[in-house]
């Protein structure tokens, strides 16, 4: 049986725009309680029964005596589902407003405005958008998770539609999804890590690297595995010259001090990355390091040499291993 102080948080969700998802695990119904009798509490033990009590045999409702019981559905609308707002400028008016609300329906609500917003009227965030970031970072810690999965979803139309505008109030945002994504409540976590990609995907690596990098020291195995993850993700977007400009000898530490983590996606997330560089080392000639000219032909460094010029021995030997025998795999599996 429900406790009171769980039925007090029980709240109508009026029904909206319908995800096509096929995951029933997002949807969470929410019975509401109408208080209109003078002994409210002991009319509310009364109903919560019969919520959980089976229905009859016969498929018929029963008629309870007492308080309506509302049952409703909390749905998530994906991105390409989402239509543009009715009124524009009300919409607007009441955004931060919304935002700051302590009635989780209409907080779900704005929240998905501001979806619409960042899909359809972009620019008239623009102005606000630091204060927008802000409140959804407030929802982002929300103990409901429908008001959390629906914020993260937000999270990633804002990154679609400002990219690196985002970059200046990016940290809140990143050490929250972070959280979300390395936390057991799988379908926000989930999301945190669709919100991650969508990250990675938008906001430019040259920019976005250095935010990330010290979560690849985080006490928690989890969160350094994410932020692996998405280190790994955005490196290749640099391409050869990126990397350069970035740093290979810069990448390569980043890469070797995960390969011996605690959690296997940080140590997948790095054997990858190393497999990025390696190949980008030895295809393009502009990473390589200022050659001895005064030799003939020209010495070239090998990519062991690199390594074990800008690793420690252990380091350096841990890197090439690995990547001769993911090599040697890849070959031999063709």
């Amino acid at each position: 049986m429900m406790s009171e102080t769980a039925l007090r948080d029980l709240n109508l969700l009026p029904k909206s725009e319908r995800t096509t998802e096929t995951s029933s695990k997002d949807i969470l119904t929410k019975p509401y309680i109408e208080q209109t009798g003078e002994n409210v509490r002991g009319k509310q033990r009364e109903n919560i029964v019969s919520l959980v009590e089976p229905p009859p045999m016969n498929g018929k409702e029963v008629d309870h005596s007492g308080p309506e019981v509302v049952v409703t559905e909390v749905e998530y609308i994906d991105s390409d589902k989402l239509n543009d707002l009715e009124d524009v400028d009300m919409s607007l008016k009441m955004l931060l407003d919304g935002l700051g609300s302590k009635d989780w329906v209409l907080l779900c609500e704005t929240l998905n405005n501001v979806r619409r917003f960042s899909i359809y009227h972009k620019e008239a965030l623009q102005d606000i958008l630091d204060n927008v970031i802000s409140l959804v970072v407030k929802a982002l810690k929300n103990p409901r998770s429908a008001v959390c999965k629906t914020a993260i979803m937000t999270c990633a139309d804002i990154f679609k539609a400002f990219r690196d505008n985002v970059i200046d109030s990016l940290d809140p945002l990143l050490v929250q999804l972070l959280l979300k994504s390395s936390q057991d409540k799988r379908f926000v976590c989930e999301a945190a890590e669709k919100a991650l990609i969508d990250l990675t995907i938008w906001v430019s690596p040259v920019l976005l690297l250095p935010k990330l990098q010290p979560y690849l020291k985080n006490r928690n195995p989890r969160i350094r595995a994410k932020a692996s993850m998405c280190v790994s993700r955005s490196v290749p977007r640099l391409g050869a010259e990126g990397i350069k400009d970035y740093g290979i000898d810069k990448l390569i530490q980043i890469a070797s001090s995960q390969l011996s983590d605690q959690l296997p996606e940080s140590r997948e997330a790095s054997r990858a990355l190393l497999l990025e560089l390696q190949s980008a080392y030895e295809k393009s000639s502009v990473l390589a390091p200022e050659q001895d000219t005064s030799s003939d032909p020209p010495h070239v460094h090998s990519w062991e040499q690199f390594c074990e010029s800008n690793l420690s021995k252990l380091s350096a030997q841990a890197v090439i291993r690995v990547t001769s025998i993911t090599r040697e795999s890849l070959v031999s599996g063709l």
